[in-house]
């Protein structure tokens, strides 16, 4: 089979997966198909290539461990025209539980509480809810308490390929230390004469 009907056929399975394609579904489908010297990581890097152009409003991201097509952040103006109902936001108190979630699971409801400095049972139902964390076990302390870790939608909505690709902790803070050092110099620069007047 001619290498441009493969990538349509690879093609039309990511478009018509609801969720991200992973590579091991794709080759479970095109298995009867004889690839010859054609690899299918290579075939996903030339269709990942194909939608890379300036012509292209979508693009091919590895997303949460699968494939799926995006459109172009450039365009998120006019799909918000296009979507009446809007995705809820979420709160500060959830995106800071969140991130303790991400970056420290698995985690109890304990530490997460020792962390925050306060009571996170509500945000922790509605991230729930929202299936951006799950339970993941139970630890094994007194009580049992329930642990929580990311799902595979947290992957999908932050766009991110597995839980390894989240920003290095260390990187984020050597932003926000330059950040707050460059609003300390803008608060210590001395402030323009002003102008004389006509009553002086």
């Amino acid at each position: 089979m001619e290498k441009e009907k493969i990538m349509a056929i690879i093609e039309s399975l990511i478009f018509a997966s609801e969720k991200p394609l992973r590579i091991k579904y794709i080759e479970q489908v095109i298995s009867v198909i004889d690839l010859g010297e054609l690899t299918l990581p290579g075939l996903m890097q030339d269709l990942r290539d194909k939608f890379a152009s300036e012509t292209s409003a979508l693009e091919l991201l590895e997303v949460a461990e699968g494939w799926q097509f995006r459109t172009k952040p450039p365009f998120a103006e006019w799909i918000k025209r296009l979507n009446t109902v809007r995705p809820s936001k979420l709160s500060q108190p959830a995106m800071e539980t969140l991130a303790i979630v991400a970056y420290r699971q698995p985690i109890t409801r304990a530490e997460i509480d020792y962390v925050r400095g306060v009571d996170s049972g509500g945000v922790i139902k509605t991230l729930l809810d929202k299936r951006l964390i799950k339970i993941v076990g139970k630890k094994d302390l007194p009580g049992r308490p329930l642990v929580y870790g990311t799902t595979q939608e947290f992957l999908e909505v932050f766009s991110l390929k597995d839980i390894t690709s989240l920003p290095n902790l260390q990187d984020i803070k050597q932003i926000s230390s330059a950040e707050e050092e460059l609003e300390r110099n803008q608060t210590e620069l001395p402030l323009p004469a002003s102008e004389p007047t006509d009553e002086e």
